[in-house]
């Protein structure tokens, strides 16, 4: 039996309130882990269509996912003997940031776990509506707009910035008080480097791979680790049965991943296990992607 070393450490997750964030917080309680959640509930992405089904993954099944708060996932890790507590707070707002560090001690000591899995997603374009390409839609069927100035904003304040100033502030905490072997373990997309159709998404999940490579290499003498996870298409209610049909068939392990695929490989990098490991992408995803 491998011993990750978490039981007593305390771990910081944000987005926890359903899918890869809450999927993470039950693995790392499960090893003994504090675990402090992080969620903010979202208003609906479009209006679903009359013959979607609220209870099999699609938009429906999707917005009342985003919708949920995190007691159920609090209530579950308690169960099970676990210490936990959900906080509902808007990372971007930058105040929000120490705010919670604060509460985690409070609760249950310093953090010694942050998993920036939080984000913000809605579909843009740089294609004019009206010209060939144009689509108000996704395939999955997700609303599509222009790229505006408001949509790449309010992507960084969560994608790029949040998650910067959530590492710094970690930082200097476990800095100022001479504390060792922190983890960071950041989530993006295998699709970061350009996605189309996801524009901002993807282009502000590229840059929060690079500031997670530049404290990578600033943290580890003080012996933070710094990494990231890039799932691949993960089922957590969006994936729609005919878009899970071809994404498992483009997939050499031919299925779509699901949160606890996700959360295994976060509990390895917040082990003793991945101590000499940092400054790396994994591409969780059954080889959906390779390099």
């Amino acid at each position: 039996m491998i011993d990750t070393g978490l039981a007593g450490k305390v771990a910081l997750i944000t987005g926890g309130n359903h899918g890869i964030g809450a999927a993470t917080a039950r693995a790392l309680a499960r090893e003994g882990a504090s675990v402090l959640i992080n969620y903010l509930r979202m208003p609906a992405l479009g209006s679903p269509a009359p013959s979607d089904d609220a209870s099999s993954p699609g938009l429906a099944f999707y917005n009342s996912r985003r919708a949920q708060d995190a007691d159920e996932v609090v209530r579950n890790l308690r169960e099970q003997g676990g210490r936990a507590q959900a906080i509902e707070a808007d990372l971007s707002n930058p105040t929000t940031i120490p705010w919670l560090f604060e509460q985690a001690e409070y609760l249950f000591g310093p953090v010694d776990v942050l998993v920036n899995n939080a984000d913000y997603c809605q579909a843009d374009t740089f294609i004019p509506k009206g010209y060939p390409g144009s689509a108000d839609l996704t395939p999955g069927g997700y609303p599509l707009s222009a790229l505006s100035a408001e949509s790449h904003d309010r992507h960084f304040a969560i994608n790029s910035r949040a998650v910067a100033l959530m590492m710094a502030e970690f930082a200097r905490r476990r800095i100022t008080k001479d504390l060792r072997d922190g983890r960071i373990i950041n989530l993006s997309t295998d699709a970061a480097s350009g996605f189309g159709q996801n524009t901002s998404y993807g282009a502000s999940k590229f840059a929060m791979e690079s500031y997670s490579r530049a404290a990578a290499h600033e943290l580890g003498p003080y012996g933070i680790t710094v990494n990231i996870v890039s799932p691949g298409p993960t089922q957590t209610g969006w994936i729609t049965p005919a878009m899970e049909q071809a994404l498992s068939e483009q997939t050499p392990l031919r299925r779509v991943g699901q949160p606890e695929d996700l959360a295994d490989v976060i509990v390895f990098l917040a082990s003793q296990q991945a101590r000499w490991l940092t400054g790396q992408i994994l591409y969780v995803g059954g080889g959906h992607r390779m390099l």
